[in-house]
């Protein structure tokens, strides 16, 4: 190969790769660090019942799903640059509404609609910087490097979600709902900096646009494979503990842990597997590996069984998404590469939205074994439409 074809090699891509990976780990403290107390505050605090916090915490993916197309006409038209300065500041506001729920000498009635105007702010503000910095990593490093954009961008987002987490938790024990508002105001602001001093990359204007409609319809397979994948990161996520617990079994905790170790290993030795031997060979072998964790779970006799089946279910779930990602980018000219991105990612959005109320009913009518059963013939569904995506242009 010439030294203009050459892929660029993995050393240069994850410097390069860095700054998009800061951006999406730091705005996405911003979802993480208020999550787990949202709960407290509207319960606890405000005085409202479980269907309201449930509609708080939800209401940011509705927000985030209805927008992806608008970030991704925002990244083809203006420049993912642009998605991400929108997004951000965005998020800062959002945080400044929680701080304004929290602080405004008003009713508790006004001040939910305050927290639910911050958390469809946030949501808005996330389908922006994520679709926003994973458009604008992939037309720095190379279209070539797709798989390694998603899964870094990936461990940048559930890293945030996994530090966020206990954060929160602590902010609000030690000084109150006030602090973790604060916190999300400045937690976007170092990853504002970061965007405002990158070199932005022109959105390309040769060639027809397509609709986003059109988008979708070339890429729903892949996004289709995602989203069947991803019923098992939201089984987990939903039912792991309830399913310890009916078992009378200790260390939920550390199920979910065994996920996410697996899931961070294999992007972190592996992610570069999709852009090497394709995105159709990856997934099917790590959608089996997911098939069998869930399979191991839904037979576990103890918890050291579950732990082996959530541990296998992270290493199968982790390059799903870098893997089908990069078939549904071959699948779009780059003119529309931020509506595919936009839109390969609402896949999962729906996906884990939905996941709950429907895996719930698996679980009232059959029990919690039932549920990663069905998750994993979710994931062999998820291999036949991966193994028969026809090759999309190099």
């Amino acid at each position: 190969m010439t030294a203009q074809t050459s892929p660029i090699k993995t050393s240069p891509v994850l410097w390069r790769l860095l700054p998009f990976v800061a951006i999406v780990f730091l705005g996405f403290l911003t979802v993480g660090i208020p999550l787990p107390v949202l709960s407290a505050q509207v319960h606890g605090a405000l005085g409202f019942g479980t269907v309201m916090v449930g509609w708080v915490i939800g209401i940011q993916s509705i927000a985030t799903v209805l927008t992806r197309q608008f970030a991704g006409v925002t990244c083809d038209r203006r420049g993912a640059k642009a998605a991400v300065l929108l997004g951000l500041p965005a998020a800062v506001l959002a945080g400044a509404a929680y701080l304004a729920s929290a602080l405004l000498p008003v009713s508790a009635s006004v001040s939910l609609t305050i927290l639910l105007a911050g958390r469809l702010l946030l949501g808005v503000a996330e389908s922006l910087f994520l679709t926003g910095a994973m458009s604008w990593a992939i037309a720095t490093v190379g279209p070539q490097n797709t798989g390694r954009v998603m899964a870094w961008q990936g461990i940048a987002m559930y890293g945030a979600m996994g530090l966020g987490a206990p954060l929160g938790l602590w902010l609000l024990d030690a000084f109150g709902f006030v602090a973790v508002a604060m916190a999300a105001i400045i937690v976007p602001l170092p990853a504002l900096g970061i965007a405002m001093l990158r070199k932005g990359i022109a959105p390309l204007q040769a060639g027809p646009r397509v609709a986003f409609y059109r988008v979708l319809g070339l890429i729903w397979q892949p996004g289709l494979a995602l989203a069947f994948s991803a019923m098992s990161f939201g089984a987990l996520a939903a039912f792991i503990t309830l399913d310890y617990a009916a078992h009378g079994w200790e260390g939920a905790g550390l199920g979910l842990s065994g996920f996410g170790a697996g899931y961070i290993l294999v992007r972190l030795f592996f992610a570069g597997l999709p852009d090497r031997h394709g995105g159709v060979k990856v997934a099917v072998v790590s959608l089996l590996i997911q098939a069998m964790g869930q399979g191991v779970l839904f037979a576990a006799a103890n918890a050291m069984a579950a732990f082996a089946g959530a541990t296998l279910t992270g290493l199968g779930f982790s390059l799903v998404f870098p893997a089908m990602g990069v078939e549904a980018m071959r699948r779009v000219s780059p003119q529309s590469r931020g509506l595919a991105v936009g839109g390969y990612i609402a896949f999962f959005d729906l996906a884990i939205g939905l996941t709950g109320p429907v895996l719930g009913l698996v679980a009232g009518g059959f029990g919690y074994p039932a549920v990663f059963l069905a998750c994993a013939g979710a994931a062999l569904v998820s291999v036949l439409l991966a193994a028969t995506l026809k090759p999309g242009p190099q």
